[in-house]
């Protein structure tokens, strides 16, 4: 179904449905993208101040059949909040919706609206005695609607679940302008499907989350983290195991870091600071949180002596100071930023069943290098399977000679991955950039089902057109 432009006069008419203020020009800000490599268009943002007129706008838009595209903090890699072609949509950021509407310490419930940042949510439950343990390097800019329409994942997955885990109930605004009121701090509640769960991971397909109830914990009392040198990625799975048993529930995070991610390192960020003197091969971040009373610390040196007793680990620095803990993470979380120094040919967010990572590695190995003598750097969260398996260029040259490439390279990466039982998107979502993957490698009747549901719940496609299915 053919969309109208949301041009000047539609913003006008817009403009006098809601409160002064609510609609403005676009921006550069409200166009770009991470990485930088597209640009969206959009000539008119609206940015409402409460549920109320997110409704509004949305009914609106319905009227005047202009897609809506909805932008939080702007930090995902899939072009989900930003649409290159077709008529030039209404961007709908939540950029005001930012109260923390309340706190429950004894329930372990916060509810958030869409447009609260990250790092303040945290902030905010900290405040309260509770954590928030979502984890992602971009916590800073990156906003609750978005981490949710998302099912962003993070470094913590392992022990807390994805964000759709963390969710207990959404309010949201529908394609026809209805507001759900699902706010709920229930821990059950059997009462028919679940749109809840439905909403969240739609990237804005099927509504507008505005806000959300959300699960929180009890804030760890000890917490230890370590570098831990390994042979290979069999061995660091054989790892992992060990830390599960010893750690019994406290293992927090399991990220794996390959040497050419420490050499993007030290070829793009000096500064930041590597604690081998001679880069390893593979090394694991290791993070474990515990009760209060209870020796981190102890129990890490302890797993570190049972993985050298069976020949897993050869070298290993245990942190002895929280500044020295954050440097390891600061480590950790510089390599995406290194990877885009260098420049990407192809990047891959893949997830896969633990067993299979070593034997996927190595055939990805294989496949890059029938096409040149490129780089991968392979890099992520081990612990829940989930790896971001990236190709780059030779030193020395840049990613333009190779761009061409970048499409089978893709194809082929993504082939292993199905093939072995994995997920060609595993944290990041389908947004623009991967339709054409969902296209090809889901389930037909699954595949049906979402276009049944979106054509049910948004039969004018003004929500997000072009995203998750086209």
């Amino acid at each position: 179904m053919s969309l109208n432009p949301a041009d000047a006069a539609f913003a006008e008419a817009l403009a006098a449905r809601l409160p002064p203020g609510r609609v403005r020009p676009a921006e550069a800000r409200d166009l770009d993208e991470p990485r930088g490599r597209v640009t969206g268009q959009g000539l008119f943002v609206a940015t409402p101040r409460s549920t109320e007129e997110v409704a509004e706008v949305v009914r609106a838009c319905g009227s005047a059949r202009v897609g809506i595209v909805p932008r939080a903090g702007g930090t995902g890699l899939v072009l989900g909040s930003l649409m290159p072609e077709g008529p030039a949509p209404l961007i709908l950021s939540v950029e005001r919706l930012t109260a923390v509407r309340g706190i429950w310490p004894a329930e372990n419930v916060v509810i958030a609206e869409a447009g609260v940042i990250l790092a303040d949510l945290q902030a905010a439950a900290r405040d309260a005695g509770r954590l928030f343990p979502l984890s992602l390097a971009s916590g800073g800019s990156a906003r609750v609607g978005g981490l949710l329409g998302t099912n962003a994942g993070g470094v913590h997955v392992l022990r807390y679940g994805n964000a759709r885990d963390l969710c207990l109930g959404v309010e949201a605004v529908l394609a026809d302008g209805s507001i759900l009121n699902g706010l709920r701090r229930l821990r059950k509640d059997n009462t028919g499907y679940d749109v809840r769960d439905l909403l969240v991971g739609s990237e804005g397909t099927l509504g507008i989350l505005t806000a959300a109830s959300l699960k929180l914990f009890p804030v760890p009392g000890a917490v230890a983290v370590a570098l831990m040198v390994v042979p290979s990625p069999t061995v660091a799975l054989d790892l992992l195991a060990v830390a599960q048993a010893q750690l019994l529930g406290g293992l927090t995070a399991f990220e794996l870091i390959s040497g050419q991610g420490l050499a993007f390192l030290s070829e793009t960020m000096p500064e930041v600071r590597q604690p081998f003197a001679t880069a390893p091969g593979w090394v694991v971040l290791v993070e474990a949180s515990l009760p209060e009373g209870a020796d981190a610390d102890g129990a890490m040196a302890a797993l570190y002596a049972a993985a050298e007793a069976r020949g897993l680990v050869s070298d290993a620095v245990l942190a002895t100071t929280k500044a020295q803990a954050a440097g390891f993470w600061a480590l950790r979380e510089a390599i995406p930023e290194a990877n885009r120094r260098i420049g990407a040919i192809s990047s891959h967010d893949i997830s896969l069943p633990l067993s299979e990572i070593p034997a996927f590695l190595d055939r990805a190995a294989a496949i890059v290098g029938g096409f040149g003598p490129l780089r991968l750097n392979a890099f992520g969260h081990l612990g829940d399977g989930n790896l971001h398996t990236n190709v780059f260029p030779p030193k020395g040259q840049t990613r333009a000679a190779y761009l061409a490439e970048a499409p089978a390279i893709q194809e082929a990466i993504h082939a292993e991955v199905v093939k072995r039982g994995g997920s060609f998107s595993a944290e990041h979502g389908v947004g623009r950039l991967k339709v054409a993957d969902l296209a090809r490698w889901a389930d037909p009747a699954r595949l049906q089902a979402m276009r049944s549901i979106k054509a049910a719940l948004d039969p004018l496609g003004i929500m997000n057109p072009g995203a998750v299915l086209g």
